[in-house]
């Protein structure tokens, strides 16, 4: 497919990032509990496990998969000539990050490290919600990347308009969380979250009634 030979380097390298958990893990191997801990509540404390061969090899391998879906997916978008070269980089990125911060969390914490899982996770979306509404703006009609909506779809204003509110508030919501994870402000963070996501929505559905 044109678009995998387009990324090649980029889907090497970030294929190997995802798995770079797993490399790790099996050099830790004898060190690693048979049950890891991977998934924390708001109190770091975990409330979630998994066994050592799919914390090690299942979740990474899962990733990866998933990378590859959402390529294939985007290959077969009927508006994928839209889709700016930059703006699929910058989504083929994000998975290897996702891997690698759940792969320091999960081994730190089997080996005896304590971190404090709520506020590294929301300093992490917060610079995620920077880059993505940095990128809104600048993203075309298609159907796999954007605020894709019926109506976003269907009218390039909408879709115009609605892009540079999101992209704003996406901005203040990145911004809004990092203030908020330093001291350990969830419940505001949540807020960021909900406001960031669907007010564009409720936004992109009034222009569509106004017959934007």
């Amino acid at each position: 497919m044109k678009i995998i030979r387009e990324h090649k380097r980029t889907l090497v390298l970030t294929g190997f990032l995802i798995l770079l958990p797993t490399l790790a893990g099996l050099v830790l191997w004898d060190k690693l509990p048979d049950t890891i801990a991977t998934h924390f509540g708001l109190d770091n404390a975990p409330d979630g496990w998994s066994s050592k061969p799919f914390a090690v090899l299942g979740i990474p391998l899962f990733l990866l998969a998933l990378q590859w879906l959402g390529l294939l997916i985007t290959a077969r978008d009927p508006k994928k000539q839209n889709i700016a070269p930059r703006m699929l980089e910058l989504v083929l990125w994000i998975l290897p990050l996702c891997s690698n911060l759940l792969g320091v969390l999960c081994y730190g914490y089997a080996l005896g490290w304590q971190p404090d899982v709520g506020r590294i996770s929301s300093l992490f979306i917060g610079f995620l919600f920077l880059v993505i509404g940095n990128s809104l703006p600048k993203c075309r009609q298609s159907y796999t990347m954007g605020i894709k909506l019926p109506w976003t779809l269907n009218s390039e204003e909408n879709w115009q308009r609605t892009h540079r509110l999101g992209g704003f508030l996406y901005c203040a919501a990145g911004l809004g969380i990092l203030v908020c994870a330093v001291p350990g402000w969830y419940i505001p963070i949540f807020v960021l979250l909900g406001a960031a996501i669907l007010v564009p929505v409720l936004y992109s559905l009034l222009l569509h009634k106004r017959g934007i």
